[in-house]
């Protein structure tokens, strides 16, 4: 029986069986990176890599994990040593506890030590998963979004940085000072060509700031920004996973994720300052990411995507609910198949057919309870990646993408129809959809938002006329009149 009296922590590794220890001893890991945004997907992926690349390779490779908007991870963590489980849920079940992340901090409340660390000689790489809303940058054009309240106040210097980009510019300003050498910031969020956006969105905060050109200069010598591509299925926790958790354990675990069996990573292998040997725990090391990344970014997270708003509109709460529904399956499969893999460049040697079907299986694990609503969220961050770029090249070679044109009207109808919408621009999407009162005037006001839409797809007929014949059949006969193929 679980001693839920009793929270995991350093006192408990030696009660574990040898399978559910960490690789390494976390008491003996030195600090070497600082990761920006540890929620649970950052501890079920890139975490688990960097602890068995340490367990095979060596090195300081221990992770500083930094909250940006809640105490949340540092409440369930800190009183645990920084130890949490990663409970694999496939055929079969497993856990073992992962030991990588040796500090955390709140950027709110602890901005100055994260400025202290990004400049220590200590530091040599900064990863992030903080979402695409994280970057304050418009999807359709790359750049840093001025106007936003919290980037003026980061630019203007008052008080501790707000936004991901201006912690990271006071950081290597305060490096720079130091002298404290060259070092490497990873994305690890699923925006195409994710190192070059955050190159950009960086040197764009330095050369607004006075004197920034110095400042740039600097970064564009002394910092590499490689891209990466990231792929594992990680849902929310729920009290039902902690408590098995803790059944398997044998102590609490507020800090439990919940993850599949299949797991992914390709990084440029361009660092400032050395890496972890990641390629021992499997990572993929390449000159250049952009295949992968487009594969996973269009294929996984475009259907993914469309399924969660066609699921959310049919009233199916998780994934696997949806996928089990005939027509939502065969719209994501023709998705895969007729509007995305022709866009695609595929690697050489790389089966794209059997990736599909890969990810068909992974849809339908049931033992993943991840919620379509959870996916559903932040739709105007993530519709340029994962489905607009698609729309574009096949409207570019001549062709109807439908079923991609059917992800955009489900989400449109998901933001008129939804009780709440999570969404950095829900206020505003709001606001253009309040009164329109027919699909076609829905699909005119939404497309006015040219920070996700650009300027070409919304003077497309074609595309106008697909999206809103789309969302005419989702408004008078829902989902099966929709998906009826």
């Amino acid at each position: 029986m679980a001693r839920r009296s009793n929270r995991l922590g350093f006192a408990a590794l030696s009660d574990l069986p040898a399978a559910q220890r960490p690789l390494v001893d976390p008491r003996s890991l030195g600090t070497g990176v600082v990761h920006l945004g540890i929620g649970a997907f950052h501890r079920a992926h890139q975490a688990v890599f960097t602890e068995e690349a340490v367990a095979a390779a060596g090195g300081d490779w221990g992770i500083c994990g930094v909250t940006q908007r809640s105490r949340g991870v540092l409440d369930q963590l800190q009183p645990q040593d920084g130890l949490y489980s990663v409970l694999v849920r496939g055929e079969s079940t497993s856990l073992r506890v992962a030991g990588a992340v040796r500090d955390l901090l709140f950027a709110a409340e602890e901005g100055e030590r994260l400025q202290t660390l990004l400049a220590a000689p200590t530091t040599r790489l900064v990863t992030l998963t903080v979402t695409e809303k994280g970057y304050r940058h418009d999807p359709a054009t790359g750049r840093l979004r001025r106007a936003d309240p919290d980037v003026v106040a980061d630019l203007a210097g008052q008080g501790l940085p707000r936004t991901v980009v201006g912690q990271l510019v006071r950081g290597l300003q305060a490096r720079r000072a130091a002298d404290a050498g060259p070092i490497t910031l990873l994305s690890c969020d699923n925006l195409p060509a994710n190192g070059e956006v955050l190159r950009g969105l960086v040197t764009e905060f330095c050369e607004a700031l006075p004197d920034g050109g110095s400042l740039a200069a600097w970064v564009a010598e002394s910092v590499a920004f490689p891209s990466s591509m990231v792929d594992r299925i990680v849902p929310a926790t729920t009290d039902e996973d902690r408590a098995e958790a803790a059944r398997l354990l044998g102590y609490e675990d507020r800090g439990v994720v919940v993850t599949e069996p299949f797991r992914h990573w390709v990084v440029e292998d361009r660092f400032a300052a050395g890496r972890p040997a990641w390629e021992r725990a499997g990572a993929v090391l390449t000159a250049d990411v952009a295949p992968y990344e487009a594969m996973k970014l269009r294929l996984l997270n475009g259907s993914h995507s469309t399924l969660a708003y066609l699921g959310a509109l049919a009233g199916h709460t998780h994934v696997a609910d949806a996928m089990a529904d005939p027509c939502i399956a065969g719209v994501v499969a023709h998705l895969m198949a007729d509007d995305v893999e022709p866009t695609l460049a595929v690697p050489d040697g790389y089966d794209v057919a059997a990736y599909q079907r890969e990810l068909i299986e992974r849809f339908h694990n049931p033992a993943l309870r991840h919620r379509t609503v959870q996916i559903a969220m932040d739709g105007t961050q993530k519709l340029p990646q994962r489905l607009l770029g698609t729309i574009a090249d096949r409207l570019a070679a001549g062709a109807e993408p439908r079923f991609a044109c059917l992800g955009v009207a489900a989400w449109m109808r998901y933001v008129c129809t939804a009780d709440t919408v999570d969404d950095p621009m829900a206020h505003r999407l709001k606001e253009l959809t309040g009164h329109a009162a027919t699909p076609e005037a829905v699909v005119e006001a939404l497309l006015s938002l040219r920070e996700v839409f650009g300027d070409e797809l919304p003077a497309n007929e074609r595309f106008r006329a697909l999206v809103t014949d789309a969302l005419e059949a989702l408004t008078k006969g829902g989902v099966p009149a929709a998906t009826a193929l």
